[in-house]
């Protein structure tokens, strides 16, 4: 029986190593001008314009509880198809750096950490362990959205449109 093969892209947050399923990464963008949004919480640092469109932008540093830090030369912007209760929305999120993609087969993922992990563990698909004894969180990124947040994320970028919008007419 042949073994399921997965590939994913790493990136840090800290110290720490994640990475993310690469069918959900549609992009990897260098840090732009991001545009605040009145009220958001945050971790939603604001939308930017990609390709005409308005992305929502994710720190998802703040998310998972860490210090927020200065963004630095390698922090990029990793544009995501994130699904939630079948209808699939493009949020971006930021990361310290990006480092690889790599491979793995489904009997090299362990599971994910229990109870008193330093992330909540809902949001972690596995974690792989690397040759030198550090780990790496797959993280499963639609759980890491809830669904109040994504319908934030929707009407977000639907009033930055509608915002753009009346400025062009």
């Amino acid at each position: 029986m042949e073994q399921e093969t997965n590939s994913y892209i790493s990136f840090m947050l800290g110290e720490e190593y994640f990475a993310i399923n690469v069918g959900q990464v549609l992009n990897i963008l260098q840090l732009v001008q991001i545009t605040k949004v009145p009220t958001a919480p945050d971790y939603m640092k604001g939308v930017i314009n990609l390709r005409g469109t308005v992305l929502p932008i994710i720190d998802i540093r703040m998310k998972f509880g860490m210090e927020p830090i200065q963004y630095k030369r390698d922090t990029v912007i990793l544009v995501l198809n994130v699904e939630i209760e079948n209808e699939v929305v493009n949020a971006g999120i930021l990361v310290d750096s990006v480092k690889e993609v790599f491979e793995l087969q489904h009997d090299e993922i362990l599971p994910p950490p229990g109870i008193g992990a330093k992330y909540k563990s809902k949001f972690i698909d596995g974690v792989y362990k690397m040759s030198d004894e550090k780990f790496v969180m797959l993280l499963d990124i639609d759980k890491v959205f809830s669904s109040d947040e994504l319908v934030m994320l929707q009407d977000t970028t639907e009033s930055e449109e509608s915002t753009q919008a009346e400025k062009i007419e």
